[in-house]
């Protein structure tokens, strides 16, 4: 049944918001000279308590903080969904508001990898890396720089993991809703079309297709397959421990022979 309701279930669209549009650099690009920045756009403002590093070929952070950048118009729009009267509807972004992570210095060459986590304005999680090898030369540390050992915060955590201490409305307020007023006026259209949770209709779906199968399990005649007893010849039932009748002599005496 498992295998029946996964081929009726239609494929649902992601629908989480604010989602990483580009990056700058692009993941798997080759940088040959070293940035102090490093551009993760999205397409909404991520919450101000988001999280950011950027770790280097050793395993070791080198980035420095991060803070807003100058949204800017994407090259490609980005098409995320959302839910309308139990439909997923498509809508396309076309601004990027960007996270500007800093990185204090280029220690080796290699593979490096920036990683990212906030909390949309609907609520999801925003959470992914971006990677990329850098073949550019070695730079020094700041003098006095250690490399960051801090974690998300336990407000943000307590967001995307849904605890009761967390509330979905506050992190609209605290994080993104704050520094939206200051958006382009196409931005806040982008952020409309706000509706149910996007596992609403497969879950029905489930139950429906579920509750048809049962039923027509239920309805199915029994297998006709079985043979029906074979009856015996018919004649009168013998005795027990009546001899046989031998043939020629109806009354059971010896046969007569003929005359001569």
């Amino acid at each position: 049944m498992t295998l029946v309701v996964s081929l009726l279930l239609p494929a649902a669209p992601a629908s989480a918001h604010g989602q990483l549009a580009t990056s700058t650099p692009l993941t798997g690009t080759v940088v040959r000279e070293p940035l102090t920045q490093l551009g993760l756009y999205f397409t909404e403002k991520p919450a101000s308590n988001a999280h950011f590093t950027v770790t280097g070929p050793t395993g070791s952070r080198v980035d420095s903080g991060w803070s807003y950048g100058e949204p800017k118009r994407l090259d490609k729009p980005v098409q995320e969904y959302f839910m309308v009267n139990g439909v997923f509807e498509p809508r396309l972004y076309h601004t990027g508001f960007p996270a500007m992570v800093s990185v204090a210095h280029w220690p080796a060459k290699g593979r490096y990898t920036a990683s990212y986590l906030s909390v949309a304005s609907d609520g999801e999680a925003v959470r992914g890396t971006v990677t990329f090898d850098y073949q550019g030369r070695s730079t020094a540390a700041p003098a006095g720089w250690s490399p960051p050992t801090d974690g998300p915060t336990p407000t943000l955590l307590a967001l995307i993991e849904g605890t009761p201490s967390a509330s979905p409305g506050a992190s609209a307020d605290a994080g993104a809703s704050g520094a939206l007023a200051s958006e382009p006026a196409g931005a806040a259209e982008d952020q409309r079309g706000r509706g149910l949770p996007p596992w609403l209709v497969p879950a029905l779906i489930v139950v429906v297709v579920a509750a048809v199968v049962l039923v027509a399990a239920r309805r199915r005649p029994a297998a006709r397959g079985t043979a029906a007893p074979t009856r015996r010849a018919a004649g009168p039932p013998r005795r027990s421990g009546t001899p046989a009748r031998k043939p020629g002599n109806r009354a059971g005496g010896p046969a007569r022979r003929g005359r001569r």
